[in-house]
């Protein structure tokens, strides 16, 4: 199927299925989520079913007092079982770990079951051990569902499905609760043991199922060479900053791991002594089954609470308070019932609210604001410590506070009084918490900037309303001018609409460099609001260029300005920038007497012998809206001999809107020295110049490098219309111009130009383009078999050879291009940089990123072809998606011929240089539609095959090319007349079935 009839149904597919729109997914993302939310669901059932009924039989047998020993043991289990799936996936291949995982959490549980029958099986243990072995599986269950949600979706297509996904424990949740005292009725409380092993491995069917039906997502081989720090080698080490950042969220998510088991064990301990103390025989079964009854019912209430915050306050919450305010709301709230608490009032119900708040906010908003906390570390280094925290701090954590809890327990034998002990420890770990916050808040914002400045942010991920905090607090501090600068020029560039907001009170405290580079950025959105900031700027002593800036700000903006303030500036002893800014506001709102001076004034300035008053000049030019009796200026001054003055009139001509010399904008594109200005003069008009630009971009008579600027400079455009015009034009461009889109589209800010792509072709629709560069490769490949050195010789043969070469790895960065597009730019860049070094070490580390990076359709065959094969292996391994079917030398070249349009123009021209060498006949439309060819050598290589292969046909042809705008396709043509009125029997065209004969 043609890309276009691709993405036509595919739209069509899109408009019918509404409910996309309404879950924020994509098509092609839509069976991959459900499955995922399905496996969740289905092994979060279990567990929770798991956890309730075992909940009951522990404290029916050991008591609360024994949970300490078990947040003890699970320390060493969950860090063990952590270490143990990092073992398993460099010897087995990941798809077949996640499965393994997923039944190991399940069968242990039969074991189990028939323990707590038979006690002496497991020397009465069985429940303790089933209690520490719900605590390994709350680790599998997550390491398992991170690692596959990774694995099926790239970092942006995570974003939309994963809270889809990880909503499934709270669907769980209601499910289980309600569920749960119907089934203990049916099958006793300790059968729901088995039936919580049957749902974890009807989840492990549904991950089985996942792992067969999109094996290409996963690597193939065990991982042995992939390490994160490959991923940028100038971030092995963690720096200062960075590294006590981190230390500040490992001890966040330490302490809410803590506070959760001391809320816990304070809600069991409740539960304990209310239902269960010292109740025997049938009242304590009676007992026992009201606890298993109470837990559900509690588990079902709080799973509808989390699905509403979670699906309608989460996200709102956390864009309106900040992230920083919503992870100060848990301990804050907690600390604050942790009071009452503390002198004794309300014990039972009191446990039960703090422990209801506590995982409402936590698997709600805390869960929502987790991976945010993490955003300003490099993310190379990002989930190598998220994986520490999640499997190794909070693990080690658990087991330091079950040592205190067992500690405390130990010392006090009264329950009153350990109950108070440990609010105590719950308040004072809560305010601990607030101050971790606090402290990682100013981290975070700091190192928020600094790794934005760097790039190692993606901008569309950050918390703006913390991001501009961080500016100002920045800029109000003593520092560096340059890094202020680079603050400036951040928000800015983030979010241009709020930097009056942010930035005009501080205009008076800044230097005046930095003044001139705030009234820059705030005359791209000029606001009435900040005129009082203006207007005392204007009282201080300042520089003329600020000065001039802050006089545009205030007659742009003021909507009704006294325009008799502005007649004092128009003296020739004034500064010719400030003479030149009054002078444009004249012409933009004066009457007619102010703006006739203020022409007069403008024509002796652009008239001036000096280059600055013709510059300011001209820029004043810029600012105006009446030009009339200026225009005749216009056209000597882009005569000018000062570069600095024909570039200022360029950017005049974009900003007044002056069509009749759009032309100039264009031709300055064909100079360096006048580039940029052009370049930026072209991006002020959007998509006035998109036309022109287009045309410019699409003429096959000009160089590719102008044509290169030309898309680039579409691409700085940015705006909707610009991102749609290089998104079409990348499916039918081919060679040079489609890695000049490309390029272009990633250098679009806030990565619209990908989202774009991603929107209108979808992931589908990117993997097409790839097999297409794939399909090119196999022909290319298929040529240089057939047209071997075993086969034709010669130095035309090594010339079309190495031409051929060129074209696969043109095709191949092409295709490292699109995969950008679906995954970690750092992780393609690394594959690319070991694959180009062709060591013997570093083309198997490129490799093995890839492998464990993309998971598109044609995987196998692209890692199959970086892996330095020999064209037989080549083919065999291309065969996949294009048959080899060897044809004769001259064939093969005839049929590359036929495939000419993506071919390289000097792989062209050598095919007919090999043609003219070996005499092979080529078709007519082959020959004369190559004689049209944009690019002169191309022309030439099928004039001299003509000369040789049809004389006649030449002669006739000769006369039209003498006026050849290449000089060389000229000489040669002149060569050639001179050469054939010395021999006048030339021969004659003959055809035969529409091949060219030699004569």
């Amino acid at each position: 199927m043609k890309l276009n009839e691709w993405i036509s149904t595919r739209n069509d597919k899109t408009s019918q299925a509404w409910w996309l729109r309404l879950l924020n997914l994509r098509l092609e993302e839509s069976e991959r989520t459900f499955l995922m939310f399905l496996f969740y669901t289905a092994t979060s059932v279990g567990i929770l079913w798991l956890e309730v009924s075992v909940a009951a039989l522990f404290l029916g047998k050991y008591g609360a007092s024994s949970l300490p020993l078990i947040y003890i043991a699970s320390a060493l289990i969950g860090a063990g079982l952590g270490l143990l799936t990092d073992g398993l996936q460099r010897f087995i291949s990941l798809r077949r770990v996640i499965v393994l995982i997923s039944i190991l959490m399940a069968v242990p549980l039969i074991f189990f079951r028939v323990g707590i029958q038979h006690p002496a099986l497991f020397w009465g243990y069985s429940v303790f051990l089933i209690r520490l072995w719900l605590e390994a599986i709350y680790v599998l269950n997550e390491v398992t569902t991170s690692i596959t949600a990774n694995q099926l979706f790239t970092i942006r297509e995570i974003k939309r499905t994963y809270p889809l996904i990880s909503s499934g424990i709270l669907v769980a949740d209601v499910l289980s609760g309600f569920s749960l005292p119907f089934l203990r009725q049916l099958v006793g409380l300790e059968n729901i043991i088995l039936m919580s092993c049957f749902m974890l491995l009807a989840g492990a069917g549904v991950l089985f199922y996942i792992s067969q039906s999109y094996r290409q997502f996963f690597p193939d081989s065990p991982r042995k060479l992939l390490l994160d720090e490959e991923i940028d080698p100038a971030n092995r080490r963690l720096r200062g900053p960075v590294r006590s950042y981190v230390l500040l969220v490992i001890a966040f998510f330490i302490l809410s791991q803590v506070l959760f088991l001391l809320v816990d064990f304070q809600y069991l301990s409740q539960l304990d002594f209310r239902f269960l103390n010292g109740a025997t025989g049938v009242a304590a079964e009676e007992n026992l089954n009201r606890v298993a009854d109470f837990l559900a019912l509690f588990s079902a209430t709080l799973g509808v609470f989390e699905l509403l915050t979670q699906w309608f306050v989460s996200s709102r919450a956390i864009e309106r308070l900040g992230v920083f305010t919503i992870a100060m709301l848990p301990p804050i709230l907690i600390s604050a019932l942790g009071l009452p608490l503390l002198v004794g009032l309300f014990q039972f119900w009191g446990a039960v609210t703090l422990k209801f708040l506590d995982e409402l906010l936590r698997y709600t908003v805390i869960a929502s604001i987790g991976p945010i906390l993490f955003q300003p570390i490099p993310e190379e280094s990002r989930s190598r410590y998220q994986s520490i925290v999640r499997g190794v701090a909070e693990p080690l954590s658990a087991g330091a506070i079950g040592l205190v809890m067992w500690f405390t327990i130990g010392i006090l034998p009264n329950f009153q009084q350990q109950n108070r002990v440990f609010m105590l420890y719950i308040t004072v770990f809560a305010i601990a918490w607030v101050w971790v916050v606090f402290t990682t808040r100013s981290r975070y914002l700091n190192l928020l900037v600094v790794s934005a400045e760097k790039g190692h942010l993606s901008l569309a991920e950050v918390d703006l309303r913390d991001l501009k905090r961080a500016v100002m607090e920045a800029l109000e501090r003593p520092g560096n001018e340059a890094d202020k600068s680079s603050c400036i020029e951040l928000l800015t560039h983030i979010d241009p609409k709020s930097v009056g907001e942010v930035l005009s009170p501080i205009l008076p405290n800044v230097s005046p460099k930095l003044q001139g580079q705030v009234l820059r950025s705030m005359l791209n959105y000029p606001n009435p609001a900040y005129l009082p900031q203006i207007r005392a700027l204007i009282e201080q002593p300042l520089t003329a260029e600020v000065f001039a800036a802050a006089l545009r700000y205030i007659w742009i903006t003021d909507p009704a300005p006294d325009m008799k303030e502005l007649r004092p500036y128009l003296r020739p002893d004034v500064d010719a920038v400030i003479r030149g800014t009054a002078a444009a506001m004249l012409l933009r709102r004066g009457n007619p007497h102010e703006k006739a001076a203020a022409t007069d004034v403008l024509r002796r300035m652009l008239m001036n012998e000096q280059e600055r008053e013709r510059v300011m000049g001209c820029r004043a030019l810029g600012e105006a809206t009446y030009l009339q009796a200026l225009r005749i200026y216009i056209e000597p001054l882009l005569q000018d001999d000062s570069l600095r003055v024909r570039c200022a009139l360029l950017e005049a001509i974009a900003a007044t809107h002056l069509e009749e010399y759009y032309p100039c904008l264009i031709q300055g594109l064909h100079y360096k020295s006048t580039r940029e200005a052009a370049t930026q003069a072209l991006v002020r008009l959007e998509n006035e110049a998109l036309p022109m630009l287009l045309k410019l971009a699409e003429d096959p008579f000009k160089p590719e490098l102008i044509k290169t600027h030309a898309w680039n400079t579409i691409g700085q455009i940015g705006t909707p219309e610009a991102i749609d015009l290089l998104v079409m034009n990348m499916t039918t461009a081919w060679g040079p111009t489609r890695r000049s889109i490309l390029r272009s589209l990633f250098k679009i800010p806030h990565e619209a130009g990908i989202e774009a792509v991603l929107n209108t072709l979808g992931r589908n629709g990117v993997e097409l383009l790839i097999n297409q560069e794939l399909l090119f490769i196999a022909q290319n490949s298929a040529s240089l078999m057939d047209l071997s050195e075993e086969k034709v010789i010669g130095g035309e043969a090594d010339l079309l050879r190495r031409a051929l070469q060129d074209q696969e790895k043109d095709a191949i960065d092409r295709i490292f291009l699109f995969m950008r597009f679906l995954y970690s730019p750092n992780a393609i860049q690394a594959a690319e940089f070991n694959l180009q070094s062709g060591s013997r070490e570093g083309v198997p580390r490129g490799l093995e990123i890839l492998d464990n990076t993309i998971d598109i359709s044609g995987k196998r065959v692209l890692l199959n072809l970086l892996d330095q094969q020999s064209h037989t292996e080549k083919l065999q391994n291309l065969s996949e998606i294009l048959p080899y079917e060897p044809m004769s030398p001259s064939q093969r070249l005839r049929f590359l011929l036929d495939l000419r349009i993506f071919l390289s123009d000097w792989a062209l021209a050598c095919c007919f240089h090999l043609a003219r060498q070996y005499r092979w006949s080529l078709t007519p439309d082959q020959t004369l539609s190559s004689l049209r060819h944009p690019v002169g050598f191309v022309r030439e290589a099928v004039i001299s095959y003509l000369r040789i292969a049809s004389p006649g046909t030449l002669r006739e042809i000769l006369s039209a090319l003498k006026a050849d705008p290449d000089r060389l396709v000229a000489a040669q043509v002149q060569s050639l007349l001179a050469e054939m009125e010395l021999s006048p029997a030339a021969g004659t065209f003959q055809q035969n079935n529409g091949v060219v004969q030699f004569n």
